[in-house]
């Protein structure tokens, strides 16, 4: 499984309907499931972004359309990075000549 980590802002909307924040992570982490996604961890911050959501995925194509549906609610605006776990590091190292 890919590990991702999304960096996320509230839109207006998200900001307006704040107090439903905790339904809609667990409605996304429903949501996840459909997509052969997994949501780890969902963390709500102070600073430059409002949430990161750690999540695992079997690849690029699942994560982005568990992305898409997400965002299309209207509450984030996301960034997703891929990340790599030490075991993923050991074989990206393998190759590395």
């Amino acid at each position: 499984m890919a590990t991702y980590i999304s960096l996320c802002n509230f839109t207006e909307k998200g900001v307006g309907t704040i107090k439903d924040t905790l339904k809609r992570t667990e409605a996304a982490k429903s949501a996840a499931k459909q997509f052969g996604m997994t949501i780890k961890e969902v963390l709500w911050l102070q600073g430059q972004y409002d949430l990161i959501v750690i999540s695992e995925g079997s690849d690029e194509i699942a994560m982005t359309a568990f992305i898409l549906n997400t965002i299309k609610a209207g509450n984030l605006r996301m960034q997703t990075l891929r990340a790599f776990t030490a075991g993923d590091m050991a074989k990206v190292l393998e190759k590395v000549t």
